[in-house]
């Protein structure tokens, strides 16, 4: 996909480490020729992202805390002073206490969930707020992050399926909103992954077990496999498509049960 995106400029919202799917996501930005910004909260996850961005020639990071809006007004500004226009922005940000992600969902605290769906769902409206005039003459593309468990019900994803509901529905309506600005925006939905996030779930490994022997390619996604579903989305390659949740899962979103080797 070399020079895919080359020319075009864009942020990147979410990198842990560089195990996080929005690393791969940058890495395989960068290799299609684009020119990327970063996000991060907080001393910590600014310096482990520091080194990560330097390899793909970024030299421009910049703290926010999306639930602050005076902290994304700052952000988009110094965005906007940079770069008079970008092509893309991906958010790849979610949270929840990892203590209500064992149990029940029957016991989501009130507080967790409001926390929960700002920052996974809300933001990625904020974000959009924001991005959208640096993208309005020339078109652009927003991407977030998704996953199964917003339809079907995951053990121990709880709350983070309802927040992730809430960030496809907004993806769709986005997606309206945006359209007659030339601005596309969509959902890349992997199955599970080795991630920082990931890990924070109960049961984290027997999921990932579980869907890399079942699902019809045998095999759970990879960064590389996301990297370039977030580079044709991004590409004038995905000019007609908006308003979708794409599933880069090895197709185990057709089962309707495990493998019979595995029943």
């Amino acid at each position: 996909m070399s020079g895919l995106l080359a020319g075009k400029r864009g942020l990147i919202m979410g990198v842990a480490n560089e195990r996080s799917i929005a690393w791969g996501i940058a890495k395989a930005m960068a290799g299609a020729g684009a020119e990327l910004a970063f996000t991060y909260q907080g001393e910590a996850f600014g310096s482990r992202l520091k080194p990560l961005a330097e390899s793909v020639g970024s030299d421009f990071m910049v703290d926010v805390d999306v639930t602050d809006d005076a902290s994304l007004d700052a952000a988009f500004e110094a965005l906007g002073n940079r770069w008079p226009t970008i092509d893309f922005v991906v958010h790849a940000i979610a949270f929840s206490d990892k203590s209500e992600l064992t149990g029940r969902f029957l016991n989501t605290s009130r507080a967790n969930f409001r926390n929960s769906l700002d920052i996974s769902a809300y933001s990625f409206i904020e974000i959009a707020r924001r991005a959208h005039p640096l993208m309005k003459d020339q078109g652009g593309t927003l991407l977030t992050l998704t996953y199964m468990g917003s339809n079907r019900v995951t053990p121990s994803y709880n709350v983070m399926g309802v927040a992730k509901a809430a960030l496809e529905s907004a993806t769709r309506y986005l997606a309206n909103d945006l359209g007659p600005e030339g601005i596309r925006v969509n959902a890349i939905s992997p199955g599970p992954m080795k991630t920082l996030a990931g890990a924070a779930i109960g049961g984290a490994r027997r999921t990932y077990k579980h869907t890399d022997q079942n699902a019809p390619l045998r095999s759970n996604a990879t960064l590389e496999a996301v990297g370039g579903t977030a580079v044709w989305l991004a590409s004038d390659a995905g000019a007609c498509t908006t308003g979708e949740i794409v599933r880069v899962d090895g197709g185990f979103h057709v089962l309707g049960m495990p493998q019979s080797e595995n029943l």
